[in-house]
């Protein structure tokens, strides 16, 4: 039988019981887009940039610091959503002599990544900074996180993934190959986070939520993001700075179209995302449609400085009928934000924050038992 997504499918009971607007979460399309006119967004239109936004990838322990790297390779791995797009196996960098018996940090690496990334990271606030107080934005908002995985690379107009040998694995020819950072991590090391990882690094139980929600509010934009391939550890990491503005006001019309799609939603455990909509009910006149629906499933710790969360994520996305679930883990760094937010804060205090933080990190959130083959 052929396939049929949530959004065609025709409901037996019209009758069932609709969500409360305080328990969904539909992501919806606008005919009039609601973003800053100062940004631009990627072919999907979902991820918006900033016009000054800093993208940077770099290695560490590629060569072990003697120009060597004949211990690194790519190895390709199988990861549905890209092979459904490319039609080919993704990669990732891995290292023959690595000691995964050895859990010993040589070294301090996270000072290195600190001194590196710094410079960014002071521009990319003060540009942000900068264009919230001349529009008068009241109601941004900045965020820095930190997100683990793998970065996946794959095949550009520049450069074939199957011609880059062994031999060839430098930093120069890697920067010249598409890469995706991939979030979807094992149980066992969201297990771990929660099991362990939470009592080491000090954070208090905050909430758990098991909810659908609507938010309306302005796509966030990206002003830095850093991808980092630690080659002596398990896992990657991506530093993220962005921000976004909230909706603060509505007209009647606008939040009747958005009950209409609310109350027409039935849960159904059985289809990605948790929601579908009758036949005809996954639009609102010509102003929304449902493109798309996140049930999330997170426990949440937080500190002064850092907010953890441990997420389940069950997506569908309606433009391209694929669904997929994954765990992902999200460190928020507060005290950094709250520190670029302060008027004169000296940069030295930025980089130890900084560095603190990138140390906690290394420590407790880099090793995971192999997932991609």
């Amino acid at each position: 039988m052929a396939y049929i997504p949530p959004h065609k499918r025709h409901s037996k009971d019209a009758e069932s019981p609709t969500p409360t607007p305080e328990s969904l979460i539909p992501k919806f399309k606008r005919n009039v887009q609601l973003r800053a006119s100062n940004t631009k967004a990627d072919r999907s239109g979902r991820i918006i940039y900033s016009n000054y936004a800093i993208s940077r990838w770099f290695a560490v322990g590629l060569d072990d610091g003697n120009g060597d790297t004949s211990s690194v390779q790519l190895k390709p791995v199988s990861v549905e959503s890209i092979e459904r797009k490319t039609g080919e196996k993704p990669a990732i960098l891995v290292k023959s002599n690595l000691n995964k018996e050895n859990n010993e940090v040589k070294g301090s690496p996270w000072s290195s990544i600190a001194e590196n990334i710094l410079p960014d990271l002071l521009s990319s606030f003060e540009k942000v900074r900068a264009e919230t107080e001349c529009k008068d934005l009241k109601y941004v908002k900045p965020v820095m996180v930190a997100r683990f995985g793998k970065i996946l690379f794959q095949g550009s107009p520049s450069m074939n993934l199957g011609s880059v040998s062994k031999s060839c694995v430098t930093e120069t020819i890697l920067s010249k190959l598409k890469r995706t950072f991939y979030t979807s991590l094992p149980a066992s090391y969201t297990g771990n986070i929660m099991a362990e990882v939470v009592s080491k690094i000090g954070v208090d139980f905050a909430k758990v939520k098991d909810v659908f929600l609507v938010k309306v509010e302005l796509s966030p934009v990206r002003d830095m993001f850093i991808d980092i391939s630690c080659l002596d550890m398990d896992l990657d990491l991506r530093l993220a700075l962005s921000h976004k503005r909230i909706l603060t006001s509505m007209t009647e019309d606008e939040m009747q179209s958005i009950k209409n799609l609310i109350d027409s939603a039935v849960l159904d455990p059985d289809v990605k995302g948790g929601l579908r909509w009758p036949f005809g009910k996954a639009t609102s006149g010509d102003r929304y449609s449902v493109v798309g629906i996140w049930h999330t499933m997170s426990t949440a710790y937080q500190n002064s400085s850092i907010r953890l969360k441990v997420r389940y994520a069950d997506r569908f996305d309606f433009i391209t009928t694929y669904g997929e679930d994954s765990k992902e883990v999200v460190l928020k760094l507060k005290g950094i934000v709250s520190g670029l937010l302060e008027q004169d804060v000296a940069t030295h205090a930025i980089s130890d924050m900084l560095k603190d933080n990138l140390s906690l990190i290394w420590r407790h959130f880099l090793r995971c038992e192999p997932f991609l083959t």
